[in-house]
């Protein structure tokens, strides 16, 4: 496996979490994730996880049915602010591991953290761009990468990784499965969270192919008349969250993957009830019922299609017991442990 030296502005930084024992029995996520190679390290404390001691490990050959995954941190709410959201999201990706990290650790794959991307200010294009960068040498090295955002303006830093990568390049068929409450097709004069996916549409267009991307959760309510109009438009699939039954759902996902080559799916935590999810920027009155999403999770996971993820709009700021921190962690355990 490559391991393409990575440009981050944070260095992966030691995990922590409940320790009950060194022995595999007892082993959590702060104990497993390791820093991935190719970025700087930083000193381990005792009692943490990640540190120079553990990347020899790292070089292991993976197993041939389970890449590795990596972490990549998207530390902004700059799109969030442009779009007149409630800003917070730039501390997620450290709630996000924090939450992560007193898990039991279950999974049959390696874990690699590669620190963070931080946006700098009002320089949310740069900092999208070095994250597509490092999102595309950690795929074209045989990871699934994770990115924890971060605003929903993440998606479009998760789209320039996957644009470049080899996978596109040999054209294989990407599909974008996006659980949200919102398109996020905003017409904008600038990109923000709410216009990455117009983004990506203008993006593949520019290349002469097609935007295929579908949303489970649409909040009629919170969508416009001319949102609606350019889903239609750009021949967007969406499920309204008022029909999301386990049923429908299932059969929605399955049609969607039999399409597609990969999947790059984004969850925006705004499609969970207020009460389960209240830590977002726009917290919803109605909502996807948490064991819906999660069944989609486990359906994608099981395609075996699954290429890239992220996970937006986390607000630690404004959550309640780090409620939407630790939904958001259950989410991605279940999404990385098929």
């Amino acid at each position: 496996m490559d391991f393409t030296a990575l440009v981050v502005d944070v260095p992966p930084q030691p995990w922590t979490g409940r320790f009950d024992g060194e022995e595999e029995e007892h082993r959590r996520w702060w104990q497993a994730v390791k820093p991935y190679p190719g970025t700087p390290l930083v000193p381990a404390a005792a009692g943490t996880g990640t540190g120079p001691q553990d990347a020899s490990q790292a070089l292991l050959p993976a197993s041939p049915d389970s890449r590795p995954a990596v972490f990549l941190g998207f530390c902004s709410d700059e799109g969030v602010r442009r779009n007149n959201g409630r800003v917070g999201a730039a501390a997620a990706p450290a709630a996000l591991r924090s939450s992560l990290g007193s898990l039991a650790f279950h999974l049959n794959r390696r874990v690699f953290d590669a620190g963070d991307v931080a946006v700098a200010g009002t320089l949310l294009e740069a900092g999208q761009a070095r994250a597509g960068l490092a999102v595309s040498a950690m795929l074209d090295a045989g990871n699934l990468t994770v990115v924890l955002g971060g605003g929903h303006e993440t998606a479009f830093a998760s789209y320039l990784g996957i644009a470049h990568s080899a996978a596109l390049l040999q054209g294989k068929r990407l599909g974008i499965l996006n659980l949200d409450a919102h398109f996020d097709l905003r017409d904008h004069p600038e990109p923000t969270s709410g216009t990455p996916f117009l983004q990506m549409a203008q993006a593949e267009a520019a290349a002469e192919r097609e935007l295929n991307y579908a949303v489970v959760g649409i909040s009629e309510p919170n969508n416009t008349g001319a949102l609606f109009n350019t889903a239609r438009r750009l021949g967007v699939k969406y499920l309204l969250d008022e029909d999301c039954s386990v049923e429908r759902t299932r059969d929605f996902v399955a049609e969607f993957l039999d399409g597609v080559d990969i999947v790059y799916l984004t969850i925006d935590l705004d499609v969970l009830p207020a009460a389960v999810a209240p830590g977002v920027s726009a917290p919803a009155a109605y909502g996807v019922p948490l064991p819906v999403i999660t069944a989609i999770c486990r359906q994608v996971a099981a395609s075996g299609k699954l290429f890239h993820l992220d996970v937006a709009e986390l607000n630690p700021a404004v959550d309640i017991d780090q409620r939407t921190a630790r939904v958001a962690a259950r989410l991605i355990n279940t999404l990385l442990s098929n």
